[in-house]
Parts: structure tokens; C-alpha cells; sequence
């Protein structure tokens, strides 16, 4: 049996332009053919069992030609499998999406189109400049900035370019901006008509230049403009200055690195501009045995304490717990300590109620709280116990990671208490090469790096390899806490920021504080040498 193929339209750049459609065809893929210039963000949403194959062009350089793409296509179909043919923009808008589906139907092969945001409409949106406005403009066209070498002559007229559409959009169009402007303006289109070149439209990077047709190659060549760019002819290029909202955000031009498992909690950032980029350096995982963690779930009515540190330690052990067949209704009369927010929230999700919560969010915290708090059973009736070892005869577990501090453990068998700490879950290190991440890291196009602990700076190094510390140095880092600062300040780098909480929401709120800061000074500095 035949399998089938989607040409989908990925959008030009932001993530969040990915339609629904594009996305569930996306995740139901066997195999997965793609373009240089996705964000490769989009290529977590893929089921990690699909087949990845590039066929991207960068620098006139083709990995693959259309007719190897065109055979990769229908010799996967033949395999009966579902293929995504994952393009930039929209495949039917100068994509050679025609093509592709053409050579489909010859073969017999069912195929979908689903639409993408293309570039020539988001690239402007983005810089502020409305195709049509009722006062400017009542239709515009989308133009290719070059066409196919092999016709014997151009299909465009320039004479109803020029003066009988009042938006022009240009793709493709930065090396051929000379002969563009020559043509429009040869065949009446005024000189002093606005332009607009948006450079990476809708990305961290995107550059936006105005002119007019007179002057705009100038202007780009003075500022080195390379594609890919849109380039929009016509009187609406005058809203810009009112319109333009993207390049006002406060973190726009900010791509961050996220390192954890998951970028949940780092929204707050990309509602602000920044584009986040996902590199996750751990992987959580179950144990790989679970003996000790059994035999405290077996004796869970002897605790006096749980306490959990995480959200993975909250999930890992009540997967066991229920796994076992037990009952919630076991752990009634037993206090439970979270560390963090997040850690209370995932503990009350099992309708249980969180009886304390440090105030600092590592084991010293914890420390201090319990110390306060004089330890004991007698806690339960009120009264606290004033003695050398006040937590003699009380019984804590701390469901934990395979590697974490012994500081809090040691403390408590130090004050008289007994701990069991079964390892509940596992941090490891993702089969991950970084290729992507390392260009952009080379190229300066990594604003802040964010790691949530110590596990993920080390394995972030140990996935880059000797170059790991020297891109660092060009980038700032964000450290969840002074635990994984003082990680990092071992390896000779310096943590930038660093929240007075090690919760992630108290991270993202120190990075838009951080660039807010970072944006006044360098506005101060800027009028002084005005």
C-alpha cells in the first residue's frame, strides 16, 4: 500500500506561525524532508522516531536537486509510509511545492497541501508596514526577484508593475535590487516612492531598511544586506514609524538557549520578543532499578516527612507509587516539605496538601526551615522540641535524582533523624550533536544562555566538545541558582544573571530585568556620545 505525502507550509521564521494542520501532519510523520531556512525549532514537534532528511539550499549550494527531492518524495510513498515535506513560507508560493505535488500525481501518489504564512505577507506585518491600507493602497502583488535563467524572456511587465499596482512585494530580491528599481522606475513609478527591505523577517534577526527606489540599493550596500529578504515598493512603507511593533518589544533581537528538558516556564520571554531556542542537554528518565525506591513506597506509613525538591520528583514517584497499587489515603498523617512553586503545585495535583515550603530553594534552605521548624512528631500537635538531636526518632524520604547533594541527608542524620533517599528518577545526557546550535553559537546569534542546573552545563559542554567554554564566553549566562553559578564560575566562566529564587519563573523575570537594564545603559552611553 501507497503511503501518502503533505507539502507543508512551515511560515517564514516564528515558530508560532506553524498551523494546527502543519503541525499534526508534522507529528504523524514516518519521515520528515525539509529546508535550510526553517527554524529548526519546529523540528521538536516531530515525532523522534520519523526519519529526518535536509534538502536545503544555503549560498546557491544545493544539498539535494529538485528531481533527488522530487525521487526521495515518491520512493518513500512507494514504502507506504507518511512523509512531510516540510518548506519554508507556503509550498505553493515560489516554494517549487508545484512541482513536488506534480510529480506525485505522475506516480499515482495521494498527496495534502497544507498552506503556510508566507514571507512576502509576515515579513511586512512584522516591520509595521500593511499591504493595503484604505488611504494607500487597494491591491498589491508578490513578485519573484528573479526568474527562471532557462526562459528565452521575462513574463513580468513591468509597465503594469509600475504603475498599476499600488504595493509591490519583491522575493528573492536583494541581488537583483538594481535591475528592480531600474525597471519600475524606466516604466513610471517615481523614484522618491518608498521601499522597505525586511532582512529574516519575523526572526530575532530581522533588519528592516527604508529608502526609496532611488536610493535603496545604495543604502543596502552600505549595510551589507544579504538575503533572504522581502522588499515592499509603495506609499504604505509610510506607516512603519506608526505601525512597527515587533522590533519595539523589549527583548526583540534576544534569542535564548533553554537547556532543560523543556522550555515550559520560559513563555514570559517570547511574549516579549526574544525567540527561544530549545537544546535540551538532560533527559529525565526512570531509574534504572527501582529496589529502594520500592521498598520505602512499601514502608510509606513509617514516615514521619517527604520531601520533594522537584516536579520530576513529585512525577517519578507517584508513577511508581500507583504503579504498586496503592492507595493516596496511605500517606494521611504524613507532612510533606516542597521546594519550589512549581514542586507544590505538581504535589497538590494528587490532592494533597503541601505543609511546608523554604523559603530558599535549595538544600540549605531546607535546612533552616526544618531547624526552625524544631523537627520532631511532636510538630504534629504544636509543640516543639528543644534538644541536641531534635530530630531524633522521626523517619524522612527524599524521593530524589540519581546524583544530587548529600548536604540536607548528612544534616538530618547529624540532628538525630534517619532519611532514605531512593534515587526516583535520572538525569542523561541526550544523543544530540549540536550542529545547528554550534553555527549559531560561531556566528553570534546566541544572546543569553540559561542553564537550570548543574547537570545541564555539564552536558552541555561535554555535547559541544572543547569549544564549549570559548562559545560561552561570547554569550551571557543565566544560572538558575548560586548551586549551578558556582558550577559554571568552576569551569572560569561567570554567570550574568542570577535570580534571588531557583524557580524558573523567578530566572525569566531576572533576564527581562537584566536586558531592561542592559537597554538603559547602553541608550545612556549612546546619547553621551551624541
Amino acid at each position: 500500500m501507497k503511503g501518502k505525502v503533505f507539502l507543508v507550509g512551515a511560515g517564514p521564521g516564528d515558530i508560532g506561525l506553524l498551523t494546527i494542520k502543519g503541525l499534526k501532519c508534522l507529528r504523524k510523520a514516518d519521515v520528515v524532508v525539509y529546508d535550510f531556512h526553517l527554524n529548526a525549532q519546529v523540528l521538536n514537534y516531530i515525532n523522534h522516531r520519523a526519519e529526518f532528511i535536509y534538502a536545503g539550499k544555503r549560498g546557491g549550494h544545493h544539498t539535494l536537486t529538485q528531481e533527488e527531492i522530487n525521487a526521495i518524495l515518491v520512493q518513500k510513498a512507494k514504502e507506504g509510509k507518511t512523509i512531510c515535506r516540510l518548506k519554508g513560507g507556503d509550498p505553493f508560493v515560489f516554494g517549487r511545492g508545484g512541482e513536488e505535488a506534480a510529480a506525485l500525481s505522475q506516480e499515482g501518489i495521494a498527496f495534502e497541501v497544507v498552506p503556510g504564512v508566507s514571507s512576502a505577507i509576515a515579513a511586512p506585518a512584522y516591520a509595521g508596514i500593511p499591504l493595503t491600507h484604505r488611504l494607500y493602497s487597494s491591491c498589491f502583488a508578490v513578485i519573484p526577484g528573479y526568474e527562471d535563467p532557462t526562459k528565452k524572456e521575462s513574463t513580468l511587465e513591468w509597465s503594469k508593475l509600475a504603475t498599476g499596482v499600488g504595493t509591490l512585494v519583491f522575493l528573492m530580491a536583494v541581488k537583483n535590487v538594481d535591475r528592480i528599481t531600474h525597471q519600475l522606475i524606466a516604466h513610471g513609478r517615481p523614484p522618491d516612492t518608498p521601499v522597505a527591505v525586511v532582512r529574516w523577517g519575523t526572526r530575532p534577526d530581522q533588519k528592516t531598511i527604508v529608502g526609496t527606489l532611488e536610493n535603496i540599493s545604495s543604502v543596502l550596500k552600505d549595510q551589507d544586506i544579504k538575503p533572504p529578504a522581502v522588499m515592499i515598493v509603495g506609499e504604505v512603507v509610510k506607516l512603519r514609524d506608526t505601525l512597527s511593533w515587533y522590533e519595539k518589544k523589549p527583548l526583540f533581537g534576544y534569542r535564548v538557549l533553554v537547556t532543560r528538558e523543556r522550555m515550559e516556564g520560559f513563555e514570559p520571554l517570547e511574549e516579549m520578543g526574544a525567540e527561544i531556542l530549545e537544546f535540551p542537554t538532560i533527559e529525565i528518565m526512570p531509574p534504572e532499578s527501582t529496589k529502594d525506591l520500592d521498598t520505602s513506597i512499601n514502608s510509606i506509613v513509617s514516615y514521619d516527612w517527604i520531601i520533594f525538591t522537584s516536579r520530576n520528583g513529585v512525577k517519578y514517584f507517584f508513577r511508581r507509587f500507583f504503579e504498586k497499587d496503592r492507595d493516596i489515603r496511605e500517606l494521611s498523617g504524613i507532612k510533606i516539605c516542597a521546594i519550589g512553586t512549581k514542586t507544590a503545585e505538581e504535589v497538590r495535583k494528587y490532592g494533597l496538601k503541601v505543609d511546608l515550603m523554604p523559603d530558599e530553594f535549595r538544600a540549605e534552605g531546607l535546612i533552616a526551615s526544618f531547624t526552625n521548624l524544631g523537627g520532631t512528631r511532636s510538630f504534629r500537635s504544636g509543640r516543639k522540641r528543644q534538644h541536641a538531636k531534635p530530630f531524633k526518632g522521626m523517619r524522612f524520604l527524599l524521593p530524589r535524582a540519581e546524583k544530587a547533594r548529600e548536604i540536607f541527608p548528612e544534616e538530618i542524620k547529624k540532628l538525630g533523624g534517619e532519611i532514605d533517599t531512593p534515587v526516583t528518577y535520572r538525569t542523561v545526557q541526550p544523543e544530540s550533536r549540536g550542529k545547528r546550535l554550534r553555527r549559531f553559537l560561531r556566528e553570534g546569534r546566541v544572546s543569553i544562555a540559561t542553564f537550570t542546573s548543574a547537570a545541564t552545563f555539564h552536558n552541555f559542554r561535554s555535547i559541544m566538545g572543547e569549544d564549549a567554554d570559548e562559545y560561552l564566553k561570547g554569550v551571557s549566562i543565566a544560572a538558575i541558582g548560586p548551586v549551578t553559578a558556582q558550577a559554571i564560575e568552576k569551569a572560569g566562566l561567570r554567570a550574568d544573571i542570577v535570580p534571588k529564587e531557583a524557580t524558573v519563573e523567578a530566572m525569566v523575570d531576572e533576564i527581562i530585568r537584566w536586558v531592561r537594564e542592559k537597554k538603559t545603559r547602553q541608550e545612556s552611553e549612546n546619547q553621551e556620545t551624541e
